[in-house]
């Protein structure tokens, strides 16, 4: 064998033992934070009730027939109460409300993740760049934060899901749109703490240009911090989409938003049908709260000075 082809062979086995030693630190990684989330009880209750309501959103079109949610098909008497047919009542037009409570589920959940989703990825941008990048474009990219920051954000999400028409796609947009400007500037905290580390001077001064800083060295630490404030803002998404819902602005289809409207429409509260007011707001309830818990757990998780302290 020929010296070059040793010294290949050298290389080769050395990028794989650096594989493999990244791959092992990956898993003691994932291992240390499961113990600890683990010891978090109140994110493990915000973790099943969670577990519970994504399981019945997904199983719902293989266990429940669509046609009970049309107008037109209701067989139900109108705001009739609780019985073995309908075990949680029925609406103003027959309909199941167990039933519409399992699709609406499907559309709050939905809408509720995406839109945390497109908030995240425009708030993650925002920060990143108005932390790496200094003077005029820093202060230009905090400026139109700043803007958004102090805009009423619900105002602004209805002047929009009413301008842009109906649709998931719609709420979507508008909510995404509008509440991002809080992670930008948690994002641009943490990045600026990131880049003052002396691996980036290294870093620099080895050559590495602006993408590979924020892609490979600032995007990774600050990953926990999006992740943790991804979960808290599903939760606000989720209120901000039933707000909208109740105000008129839905998604054209069954939201638990959408429910307690047309609760509010046919006076639901007032004539005594509970059960069409309750379990719209009850479910509303819950998955914001295991939403919230599921957050503060996994800041108190990622972050070393919350873990201390508690």
């Amino acid at each position: 064998m020929s010296t070059k082809e040793e010294e290949t062979r050298e290389v080769g086995d050395g990028a794989g033992t650096s594989r493999a030693i990244a791959r092992a630190r990956r898993r003691a990684a994932l291992a240390r934070f499961c113990r600890a989330y683990g010891g978090n009880r109140a994110g493990l209750y915000g973790a099943a009730i969670l577990l519970v309501a994504v399981l019945a959103a997904l199983v719902t079109p293989l266990v429940t027939d669509p046609s009970g949610m049309d107008v037109t098909r209701a067989t139900g008497a109108k705001m009739a109460p609780p019985s073995a047919d309908f075990p949680l009542g029925t609406d103003e037009s027959g309909r199941s409300v167990l039933l519409m409570l399992l699709w609406g589920a499907r559309v709050s959940l939905l809408i509720g993740f995406m839109s945390a989703l497109l908030s995240m990825v425009i708030g993650t941008v925002f920060g990143i760049a108005s932390g790496h990048f200094r003077g005029w474009a820093s202060a230009v990219l905090m400026r139109v934060t700043d803007w958004f920051l102090v805009l009423p954000a619900l105002v602004l999400a209805l002047v929009l899901a009413a301008v842009l028409g109906g649709g998931a796609s719609t709420i979507i947009l508008a909510i995404g749109v509008t509440s991002w400007a809080s992670t930008a500037r948690l994002i641009r905290a943490q990045t600026l703490a990131v880049e003052a580390r002396p691996y980036i001077e290294r870093s620099r001064a080895l050559g590495a240009g602006h993408w590979h800083v924020m892609t490979r060295h600032v995007l990774p630490n600050v990953a926990p911090l999006v992740l943790a404030n991804t979960t808290l803002t599903v939760a606000s998404a989720i209120v901000t989409e039933s707000t909208l819902a109740f105000l008129g602005a839905d998604s054209g289809q069954v939201s638990w938003g959408g429910m307690l409207r047309g609760s509010y429409d046919w006076g639901a509260a007032t004539s005594g049908a509970w059960w069409y007011v309750l379990p719209p707001g009850l479910c509303i309830v819950l998955v914001v709260l295991a939403f919230t818990l599921c957050g503060r757990a996994l800041e108190t998780v990622l972050n070393p000075r919350l873990r201390g302290a508690s």
